[in-house]
């Protein structure tokens, strides 16, 4: 590795930038040797590989440090609104403008402007965009004056731009105009043991943020981390390790748990652009399915215990029904109104008539031991069917619906049966 010059060290240091790959040194060492020279600079890298640093040192080793410095994420502006952000309007300019605005280019007028994701412009602020960077010239939305500004401009893309141009979705005449100067971010990938010297840095970190022991990672983890792309650059890195800290905290890890947070491990690369998406969080997923499964057996918990106690009460009933001499009536349904009475039988049972819901009366017997039974030997159906009733009537209140919802039967059948006993 060659010698590196104290004046990147410095920057290295100024900004935490971990690594010593001679594409990363190459790249801190160009931002210093053009930052005095009063050019636009366009930095290329894929997503998550660190561009935001670049400007930063490109505008403090400039002459234009004691300005202002102001970063616009493009691909986060709508269409709609990004003239108005960048350039300013007046009031009236649209509907919402209800006074007058200073933009991006007027505030930082005198100092520095980086654009991030620079390709997501709209054409139409591309046009905008040039006529600054060749006059130094703008117009505000919704006036007629021109104004000057004196502005740097720096901007960043992961996007290839010939291809953008070749496809009509950048100025041909911009993109010549922005890479003056091009920076080459590299990507993790191509950093060899950066991988390492950013892992234990990021541990580090994470270890004292959530006040908990570091991980240890064994040689084999160590190639596990050297051998995969890293489509998500440092930034997925980053994502990693606060994983490994959390859920691996204070163990010595192997290549096996390490690989557990890197999707498709042994999958082909997936470029940069697309990392948001394929990116799975296993272990978050896993803890989640885990919760959801708790909590369903908690409720199945709670259900059968609630079904439990609602037995509980129904048979305490039948208890006390029973202990009074009569025979307990686990539902009442219509039935004829002549039949005939078995008077000196154990118990009795009528049968559903077939077709008819709800038709007849089913007495289940109590045992023959029981004291009562010699009482109840000595009532009618129609006595034992209308204490029944009366009694579930006072269990409820009065309340018809819940009384016969007990008693298995109909609201009309049991407003006959209060009306024919007399219990309204």
């Amino acid at each position: 590795m060659n010698e590196i010059s104290p004046d990147i060290l410095k920057a290295k240091q100024r900004y935490s930038i971990i690594g010593n790959a001679s594409a990363l040194v190459n790249a801190v060492g160009r931002a210093i040797q053009v930052a005095p020279i009063d050019l636009s600079v366009l930095i290329i890298g894929e997503s998550g590989s660190g561009k935001e640093f670049f400007p930063n040192i490109i505008h403090d080793y400039s002459a234009r440090k004691h300005n202002r410095y102001i970063a616009v994420n493009c691909g986060a502006i709508p269409e709609g609104t990004i003239d108005s952000e960048l350039f300013g309007h007046e009031k009236g300019a649209f509907t919402g403008a209800i006074s007058s605005r200073k933009g991006y280019f007027e505030e930082a007028d005198g100092g520095t402007i980086f654009l991030d994701e620079v390709a997501e412009l709209p054409l139409t602020t591309q046009a905008r965009l040039l006529r600054v960077l060749e006059s130094g010239e703008y117009i505000k939305v919704g006036s007629s004056a021109v104004q000057k500004t004196n502005i740097r401009v720096v901007a960043a893309t992961n996007k290839d731009m010939l291809q953008a141009v070749s496809e009509g979705k950048f100025r041909e005449d911009l993109y010549y105009r922005l890479s003056t100067i091009i920076i080459q971010v590299p990507p993790l990938r191509a950093r060899g043991n950066d991988i390492l010297l950013l892992a234990r840095k990021f541990s580090g970190d994470f270890a004292e943020k959530y006040r908990m022991p570091g991980v240890k990672l064994l040689d084999d983890a160590k190639n596990a981390l050297l051998s995969y792309r890293w489509p998500g650059n440092v930034r997925q890195l980053k994502n990693v390790i606060e994983q490994l800290s959390l859920f691996e905290a204070g163990n010595t890890v192997d290549a096996d748990q390490v690989k557990k947070y890197l999707p498709q491990y042994e999958g082909s690369y997936t470029p940069a652009v697309a990392s948001a998406s394929s990116f799975n969080y296993n272990q978050e997923r896993e803890l989640l399915f885990k919760m959801l499964f708790k909590m369903q057996s908690d409720i199945e918990e709670l259900r059968s215990r609630l079904d439990k106690g609602q037995h509980e009460v129904h048979e305490r009933h039948r208890i006390e029904s029973s202990s009074s001499g009569a025979h307990r009536a686990h539902s009442l349904m219509r039935y004829p109104s002549s039949y005939d009475k078995p008077q000196d039988t154990d118990e009795v049972e009528y049968s559903e008539v077939p077709g008819d819901d709800r038709d007849e009366l089913e007495v289940e017997s109590v045992p023959a031991d029981n004291a009562a039974v010699h009482n109840a030997a000595t009532m009618t159906l129609e006595d034992t069917e209308r204490e029944t009733i009366r009694r579930s009537l006072e269990r409820h209140g009065g309340k018809r619906r819940r009384a016969a919802e007990e008693l298995n039967i109909s609201e009309r059948t049991l407003y006959r049966k209060i009306k024919e006993y007399g219990l309204d």
